[in-house]
């Protein structure tokens, strides 16, 4: 038994999605108040080495193989770059001839390393839920140094050079990121980074929703505006 664990099979645009976290537990350079995985006791931003490695790797080919998917997702319980056989992993994929769509928050995309590995995905997600560097401090709680500017820096930069499909999800949080100016600056951010797609995200999770949660309706306006970009 190997330390990744799995979402079952899920069909997206008529292919078969197999998701997979890579991480034994947290592990993120963020502390978001709202994240859904709880508290970061393990705040880094480097790389490390886990344990059954050898028997995650064999149990991932094996799920691979057994339930026949076309697409794999790497959508981790924190920052997947943070696992240091994240090329051995994607080398398996890759391997067997399949796509291979990574999820980051982001802001490791300014760092040559890890600029590398994402390079060999086919579509690599970052993500953005607050826009001003008060919020972001408050709220996201990431490693100390870094800046709302680097992280929307870094993923300005990651995709210029990146020839995959780059993919950035904005979470729509009331009363940080949901007034009408609040939407404008996230157009002008949409415009630099200039993602092949957006998706556009709200609080859904029960323990955040009445807090942070905007109304339907709210969404719809705000999603058709970013949408329209």
């Amino acid at each position: 038994m190997g330390s990744f664990s799995y979402k079952d099979i899920y069909i997206e645009d008529g292919r078969r999605v197999l998701e997979v976290n890579i991480l034994p537990e947290k592990y993120c350079n963020f502390d978001c108040i709202f994240c859904p995985i709880g508290r970061s006791q393990n705040k880094v931003d480097t790389q490390k080495s886990f344990d059954e490695m050898d028997s995650s790797l064999k149990e991932l080919e094996s799920i691979i193989e057994n339930t026949k998917a076309e697409l794999i997702f790497i959508n981790s319980k924190g920052e997947a770059f943070v696992n240091d056989k994240l090329g051995y992993i994607i080398d398996l994929i890759k391997g067997k001839g399949l796509p291979i769509r990574l999820l980051s928050n982001g802001y490791l995309l300014g760092r040559a390393e890890y600029i590398e590995v994402a390079n060999r995905c086919d579509e690599v997600i970052g993500e953005i839920k607050t826009i001003t560097e008060e919020d972001f401090q408050k709220v996201q709680r990431p490693i100390d140094g870094y800046t709302i500017e680097e992280y929307i820096s870094n993923m300005v930069s990651f995709n210029k050079q990146y020839k995959g499909k780059f993919i950035f999800e904005i979470t729509i949080i009331k009363g940080y990121n949901d007034d009408e100016e609040s939407v404008s600056k996230l157009k002008d951010i949409i415009k630099k980074i200039s993602p092949d797609r957006i998706i556009v995200a709200k609080m859904d999770d029960e323990r955040f929703k009445k807090k942070l949660g905007i109304t339907d309706e709210r969404y719809e306006e705000i999603s058709k505006a970013l949408l329209s970009i």
